[in-house]
This record gives structure tokens, sequence and C-alpha cells, in this order.
């Protein structure tokens, strides 16, 4: 149910609409100390932003790039033990 919410407002035609949500899910991301908010919002935050504005697609993408290699230092590892 999430999943589909979540890409109902990321295809969202009202480009108002999408940022409002990304920059509240930012906002609520960084102050993920407090209940309720987590630090789980930013990346929803930035993934929703990315549609619409460049820095926050390079963000994401060297964010992904940047897990993708981690996820293959850590395989690497495994296999060599």
């Amino acid at each position: 149910m999430l999943k589909r919410s979540f890409h109902r407002l990321k295809t969202h035609p009202s480009k108002g609409v999408r940022t409002g949500a990304g920059l509240l899910l930012v906002m609520g991301g960084i102050m993920g100390w407090l209940p309720v908010l987590g630090f789980w919002m930013l990346p929803f935050g930035i993934i929703l932003l990315s549609v619409d504005f460049h820095w926050a697609r390079r963000v994401r993408r060297k964010s992904e790039v940047l897990w993708g290699r981690r996820k293959q230092r850590k395989a690497q590892a495994r296999i060599e033990k």
C-alpha cells in the first residue's frame, strides 16, 4: 500500500504537490531523532524531489553508486573468506 501511494505521488501531474511533499519528507528526515519522524523520510524526499530537480537527481544517483559499490565490496569480502 505504501509503495502504491508513493508511486502515485511520484507520478502526480502537479509539480507543486511533488515538491511540497518532497520538502516535507526531507525536513522530517532531518529531524529524525523525534518520535514518528525518522531518518527513513530523507531518501524518500530526495527520490520525490529528483523527479523535478537536477541537483536532487545527482544526489540520488551518487548515493545509488556508492551503495552499489559498498554492496560489491561486501560481496567480494564474503567470497574471499
